[in-house]
């Protein structure tokens, strides 16, 4: 069987490309986070173009010569490795006339699913299996948007970006490669969040599952679009910004990470919330003043906690969308998902403890909800983000710390008896993005 990798890319304005500076849990507030929210009017940015291997394909005036081209052989197959590195944009992916058989998503098995599209979030990976069984011949390979928000709200861009699989052998090349017939078009719900509940864990022997089942943790946490209220040059305002369970995250000043590890205080506190500040129809057409918080709150678990955490989306200010979440330095299971408003009395009688699907990202489809269960068996600092760069700098994120085992083994490495300082400031930083074109110029004079 032969390996392929294939990343799915866009090309974002400059705005976005010169304000993330995000140094994970060691995170600082590498932007001016208040003027950077009063220059926001929309969730998701318009995205310039998006590409399959750096490149758009046929389909727009800059590709064409340039198209990624897939050589295979009759009668094998291939394993191609599908990355979503795009900033702001969950993707739908086919192949003309071949089907894709999932066997594995975020570094997990999953059982062999069949499909004739996926659909992926940013940040995620699927391991995908494809027979090359049809006629020799060329076949386009698509990616194109999948937009949860209402239209009325936010322009997106329309564009489907293209590679070409590319049968070896002797025979006339068509005009025009087959165009993948079952690619979902861009709003299209069903095909979106209907592929979301597909995948399960192997859970064999070899490859076993480890649901937590006494759970001694539990969150309902919220995803919203907030407003929030700030001063702006002296000025009372409020504006646009995210949140989980109304908080908006505050980059400190200096790493949580360091400061955990240094018991510096001042810099975090550890009350965030366990529930929403208030309970209402989250999915509704009516909804309560949409304030959040501006704060620097985490939540700190002990050892080996065994955590349930229901994410609810929401529909404040009618800007219900999906929110692609993702925890570093874990993974999970996802045990539930649904459509509407949680129920805690009838939805976990159907959650799947017996071979849900393990990811590190995870969607929260739009206007539903997802149960996720771990074991905080990984001590420190971790990060929890919407993988939409837009909602991360807007603040929907959190930070988990996770207090250390009661052995070596199980505890993050003590500080060193003696670190020397730094003699000089580090040449790592965020470059103003004007002075980015400036330097490009003076390259090019030069």
């Amino acid at each position: 069987m032969k390996k392929m990798r294939f990343l799915l890319e866009v090309l974002v304005p400059a705005l976005l490309t010169g304000m993330l500076a995000s140094m994970a849990e060691g995170r600082t507030h590498s932007y001016d986070f208040v003027e950077f929210l009063s220059n926001q009017t929309v969730t998701t940015l318009d995205d310039i173009a998006f590409t399959i291997n750096g490149e758009p394909g046929d389909l727009v005036a800059c590709g064409g010569e340039t198209t990624h081209r897939w050589l295979v052989d009759y009668g094998k197959t291939y394993l191609l490795r599908i990355v979503n590195a795009v900033v702001n944009s969950e993707l739908f992916f086919a192949i003309s006339e071949h089907n894709l058989t999932i066997v594995g998503t975020d570094g997990t098995y999953t059982k062999p699913r069949v499909t004739s599209y996926i659909m992926i979030a940013p940040g995620q990976t699927m391991d995908v299996l494809i027979t090359t069984n049809q006629s020799l011949s060329h076949y386009y390979m698509a990616a194109r948007q999948f937009v949860t928000l209402e239209s009325s709200i936010a322009e997106f861009n329309n564009m489907t970006a293209t590679a070409i699989l590319q049968y070896r052998g002797n025979y006339p090349p068509p005009d025009v490669p087959s165009f993948p017939a079952n690619l979902p078009l861009f709003h299209d719900l069903d095909s979106g969040l209907g592929f979301l509940p597909l995948l399960r864990s192997l859970a064999t022997p070899e490859h076993p599952v480890s649901v937590p089942l006494k759970i001694t943790t539990r969150m309902l946490v919220t995803a919203s679009i907030n407003k929030v209220n700030y001063t702006f040059e002296g000025t009372e305002v409020s504006h646009l910004a995210a949140s989980l369970n109304n908080i908006t995250f505050m980059d400190p000043t200096s790493s949580i990470l360091l400061a955990y590890y240094r018991h510096t205080s001042g810099v975090y506190t550890t009350d965030f919330p366990d529930y929403p500040p208030s309970y209402y129809n989250f999915t509704g057409d009516t909804y309560p003043p949409p304030m959040s918080v501006l704060a620097t709150k985490v939540k700190v678990l002990n050892y080996n906690e065994s955590v349930e955490i229901i994410v609810q989306g929401t529909n404040l200010q009618g800007q219900g969308e999906d929110h692609p979440l993702h925890l570093h330095g874990y993974t999970f299971y996802v045990v539930g998902m649904g459509r509407g408003n949680f129920n805690n009395e009838t939805d976990p009688k159907w959650y799947n403890l017996v071979d849900p699907p393990e990811r590190d990202t995870i969607t929260v489809p739009k206007n539903g909800w997802v149960a996720l269960r771990f074991l905080a068996n990984n001590p420190g600092v971790w990060l929890w983000h919407c993988h939409f760069d837009r909602h991360l700098t807007w603040g929907m994120d959190t930070a988990f710390i996770v207090k250390n085992g009661e052995t070596p083994e199980t505890s993050i490495l003590p500080p060193l008896a003696y670190m020397p300082s730094c003699a000089v400031q580090s040449p790592i930083r965020l470059e103003d993005f004007q002075d980015s074109i400036e330097l490009v110029n003076k390259i090019n004079v030069n």
